[in-house]
């Protein structure tokens, strides 16, 4: 039992061969499902949606670094062109894809309005020139918030009808005029033309899509990256079912990136150009106003003019107050942007290029403008614990404390000029107290018309560099390829497509076997049961594919005929000689029933006969007789009859059938309620020593050792003992029986047939596998099959 177990457990080296041979006997199996997985590709490559790839490139500026074009260098001096922001390439993508940027080309396209028509397989998108097309008239939250889907159908020229997709009519209108809908709201449908036509009356399936879904499918389906990770191009693509689609998408995608820049970088000029419009505003009236003065009082003295000495003073004083000017509005400009700075309660833009004299402070606000304006495009993409945006909210509070700090010391540092300048025009104006007092008013007259006049003209200037600043903005992205698709599929892929159908066509039944064989613990061929037993092998029986019970007979050529004719000679060398002019007996057995014991005992018993030798087949196993059952007879009297009645004979329950000559049967008779005891009666010895001096070889069909004793009582009249186990029928672990009763010599001359072997799976040795183990077509008869019998491995 311990060396059974072993056997058991032991695995021969890996023959190559073998296992592909496993598997190449299911080659059918293989060809089916390889054909029907490639017809399946088919089918899923014919309706399926094809899918084009559009690609678009831009280059992301870096004013910094790449300096100001040609064509900017004209107002370069103007200081308001060349001090853009550094744009960070990451960024500059979350922007891209933010969900306000596609959001408005969701608008600018009408994306959530779709519109299909219904081929003869499956429904089409029509992106141009569908035969309607609805146009709402309030674009408010609920055409926003719409998810419907309607039919239109028209009805005649200038009327049409409103379906559900279930065929049910919602509305009824005309073209081209206003309709009311609780559900959709204020909307018209337009008629691409006119005619009236069979095409015409087709329906046209409207699709409306919620805008926020589909800013969500659009976030998801645009990718952008960077074209490596030193530069600053960008490559952006897009999937659609169709390629045009896909290109406008992405054209107007940069077209609304771009003015989405633009918006922002102009937030600053209007800034600035809102402040000098107010002053302006204000120092004309007030420059007017002396105008006016200056002309009435010239007119109530009569004068035309001034005295040399009166101009000289006059010169003096312009001077001096200029100067002044200058300073106290540097000190508004500082007093107004520090208010700005204290009331604004969050980061706002500041007015820029208003002329400060200090360029640390010029500088300092132009930096914290762009600080603002990066805030201003990060925030709606970016959480508030992202880690950018805490960064750039921290370098925003430090430089503006860094910019009240300048403020403060630059308003300091004018109000001293100041002092320092009225100290200069308090000299001047004890000179002008010495002319006369007409001329004295006219000088103080003329000095505020010259004040507020260089104050007019230099608020004119910046308005006039803002202005420009306004028209010469500049996008952030340069466009380098517009969005282009090659009109090839991205998707399905065919090559794939037909690749994986034939691997799943291949790995399916490839894995179904390989479980199968992992699973199985039957018994095959004959090498296994070598590597499992140490009982001698008589030889191996293949599958008969007729249904006829005698397979052998003297024309036959079949395999199984040709198997029955080598066992035939093998028992030559096992059977012992014993005593002249007796019969031999031999015994078959198995472990369990069904294993084709009736099966092999007739044809055994047949082709012993056809060497002119005289058989008997004797069916000894009393509880489950079959010999006439398997031969298709009339049960009669056998055996259990002849031992329970003693005035029966053995010519008495001897028969005999015409397809097989020289072979006398013997039947087991009726079931006995005590088939053990029978088999100790005394007639069974002068049975066997009648049958040996009648015949030369008898044949006992017996019972299954596995299940009862029956056989082990009868053994001893045995010369021989062929142990029948049937292929792909009886668990390797129940080979320890027939290992048990040879190592303990229960069974005499014990020896192992395999039956219903398998011929055309390669299992070791068996049927098959070349010549020398088994028949090959030129040596054996084929049975003609029809070509699904073929196709199936039948």
């Amino acid at each position: 039992m311990e060396n059974f177990k072993e056997n058991l457990d032991f695995k021969d080296d890996v023959n190559i061969r073998e296992e592909l041979e496993k598997y190449l006997a299911y080659w059918r199996w293989f060809l089916v499902c390889i054909i029907i997985s490639l017809a399946l590709a088919y089918v899923n490559l014919r309706y399926s949606t094809i899918l084009y790839t559009a690609s678009s490139s831009i280059m992301i500026k870096d004013n910094q670094k790449s300096g100001i074009s040609d064509e900017l260098k004209a107002v370069a001096d103007l200081g308001i062109v060349g001090s853009g922001s550094t744009n960070n390439p990451d960024n500059e993508i979350h922007v891209i894809k933010s969900r306000k940027i596609i959001a408005d080309v969701v608008d600018s396209l009408q994306l959530n309005i779709r519109y299909f028509t219904e081929g003869k397989i499956k429904t089409y998108e029509i992106y141009h020139n569908p035969a309607f097309k609805i146009e709402f008239i309030d674009k408010d939250s609920l055409f926003y918030r719409l998810n419907t889907t309607v039919a239109i159908k028209r009805t005649d020229k200038k009327r049409f009808d409103l379906n559900d997709l279930d065929g049910n009519t919602i509305l009824s209108g005309s073209f081209d005029k206003i309709i009311s809908s609780n559900k959709l709201g204020n909307f018209k449908i337009i008629p691409r033309d006119s005619t009236f036509s069979d095409q015409a009356t087709k329906e046209l399936i409207v699709s409306i899509t919620p805008r926020e879904r589909l800013v969500d499918a659009y976030q998801s389906k645009i990718e952008v990256k960077t074209l490596d990770k030193l530069s600053s191009v960008l490559i952006l693509t897009l999937t659609d079912p169709i390629k045009t689609k896909a290109e406008d998408i992405l054209n107007v995608l940069v077209e609304e990136y771009n003015q989405d820049a633009i918006t922002d970088k102009n937030l600053v000029s209007n800034k600035t150009k809102y402040f000098i419009e107010e002053r302006l505003r204000t120092v004309g009236l007030e420059l007017a106003e002396i105008q006016d003065n200056f002309k009435d009082y010239k007119s109530k003295f009569g004068i035309s003019g001034l005295t040399e000495e009166g101009e000289m003073a006059l010169s003096e004083v312009s001077e001096t107050n200029k100067k002044i000017v200058e300073l106290k509005t540097q000190l508004s400009l500082v007093e107004w942007v520090q208010e700005e700075i204290k009331k604004s309660t969050k980061a706002e833009v500041l007015p820029a290029n208003l002329g400060f004299s200090d360029a640390i402070t010029s500088e300092s606000i132009t930096r914290y403008n762009q600080l603002v304006l990066e805030k201003y495009r990060l925030e709606p993409i970016a959480g508030k614990k992202n880690p950018n945006l805490i960064a750039l909210n921290n370098e925003i509070d430090v430089l503006k404390q860094n910019l009240q700090s300048n403020l403060a010391n630059l308003k300091k540092s004018i109000e001293i000029q100041i002092t320092k300048v009225s100290n200069e025009s308090n000299r001047v104006q004890n000179k002008v107290a010495q002319l006369p007092l007409i001329e004295r008013g006219i000088i103080d007259i003329e000095r505020q018309k010259i004040i507020y006049s260089e104050l007019y003209s230099y608020l004119l200037k910046k308005k006039e560099e803002t202005a420009i600043s306004l028209a010469i903005t500049v996008p952030n992205a340069k466009i380098i390829d517009r969005a282009y698709s090659n009109g090839n599929p991205v998707s399905p892929n065919k090559k794939t497509t037909y690749l994986i159908g034939f691997f799943l066509g291949f790995i399916i039944p490839f894995a179904f076997i390989y479980i199968k064989n992992l699973l199985d613990t039957k018994i095959h061929s004959r090498k296994q049961m070598e590597q499992l037993l140490t009982v001698p092998f008589l030889g191996d029986i293949p599958h008969s594919e007729t249904e006829e019970k005698i397979v052998i007979t003297r024309e036959a050529r079949t395999s199984s005929a040709e198997a029955f004719r080598l066992l035939r000679t093998n028992l030559e060398f096992m059977i012992p000689k014993g005593i002249e002019g007796l019969g031999k007996v031999i015994f078959i057995t198995s472990t369990t029933s069904g294993e084709g014991k009736s099966f092999v005992s007739m044809n055994l018993a047949a082709s012993l006969a056809l060497t002119d030798k005289k058989v008997l087949l004797l069916g000894l196993d009393l509880r489950a007789p079959k010999i006439t059952q398997y031969l298709g007879i009339p049960e009669r009297k056998g055996i259990t009859n002849y031992i329970l009645d003693d005035s029966l004979l053995l010519d008495d329950i001897k028969f005999s059938i015409p397809q097989v000559k020289n072979v006398d049967f013997i039947s087991s008779g009726v079931i006995p309620p005590n088939p053990s005891e029978l088999l100790l009666n005394k007639k069974i010895a002068t049975l066997f020593e009648t049958f040996r001096k009648n015949y030369d070889f008898i044949i006992v069909d017996t019972a299954p050792v596995n299940l009862v004793t029956d056989t082990l009582l009868v053994s001893k009249f045995a010369d021989m003992f062929i142990y029948l186990t049937r292929a792909n029928y009886l668990d390797k672990r129940m080979l320890v029986v027939p290992e048990t009763l040879y190592k303990e010599q229960k069974l005499p001359n014990m020896a192992m047939v395999l039956n219903d072997t398998d011929m055309k799976r390669g299992y070791g040795y068996g049927y098959g596998y070349g010549y020398g183990y088994g028949y090959g077509n030129a040596y054996t008869e084929q049975e003609k099959k029809s070509w699904f019998q073929r196709l199936l491995g039948r």
